[in-house]
């Protein structure tokens, strides 16, 4: 795993199917490393877009990125309570001190209420036709899906409200935040 410790800050790029940068952060934090996924922090972090817009997030993130699942999770910790917000995407490679994934624009997104919306559906079919996922894609996709409400239902330790406040206080004492 490219030698990287915890403590280490990297940034994060965000690809499209046809290998256009979508978006980009500048801080991911990295918090734990496990045998499945890594887990990183960040706070106010900017994000560029395709465009070249530049905006800050507004509250702070425990990300985490799989090794070998189709989605990464950001947990939001918002003042009304904590959202996840998880992409359906590429396992990340790192390269060159960057996080890196495929984006294929499906979300779930999961309120403090607890429930849940996929969302972007439309957005995926218009994406899938124009950059020819193919049927194997397609159900890998929907396998990540599938995957991710699975363990959400199954109450796994990613979607623990306490799990991911201590995150978020590891991340503040290796920041000095």
């Amino acid at each position: 795993m490219n030698k990287i410790k915890i403590g280490d800050q990297l940034a994060i790029q965000c690809y499209k199917h046809n290998g256009s940068v979508h978006q980009a952060w500048d801080e991911a934090v990295l918090l734990e490393e496990h045998k499945e996924y890594l887990v990183f922090g960040n706070n106010k972090t900017m994000v560029t877009e395709a465009s070249g817009d530049k905006w800050k997030t507004r509250e702070p993130a425990i990300m985490y990125f799989f090794k070998h699942e189709w989605f990464n999770i950001i947990v939001q910790l918002k003042k009304t309570g904590i959202t996840y917000y998880c992409n359906i995407a590429t396992p990340f490679i790192i390269e060159e001190g960057t996080i890196k994934y495929i984006d294929y624009d499906l979300d779930l997104r999961i309120f403090p209420t607890g429930e849940f919306k996929i969302l972007d559906k439309l957005e995926y079919e218009y994406h899938k036709r124009q950059m020819h996922y193919g049927p194997i894609l397609d159900t890998v996709i929907h396998s990540g899906l599938d995957r991710l409400i699975t363990l959400y239902r199954n109450k796994s330790i990613i979607f623990d409200k306490q799990k991911n406040l201590q995150f978020y206080e590891i991340y503040k004492k290796l920041t000095q935040k």
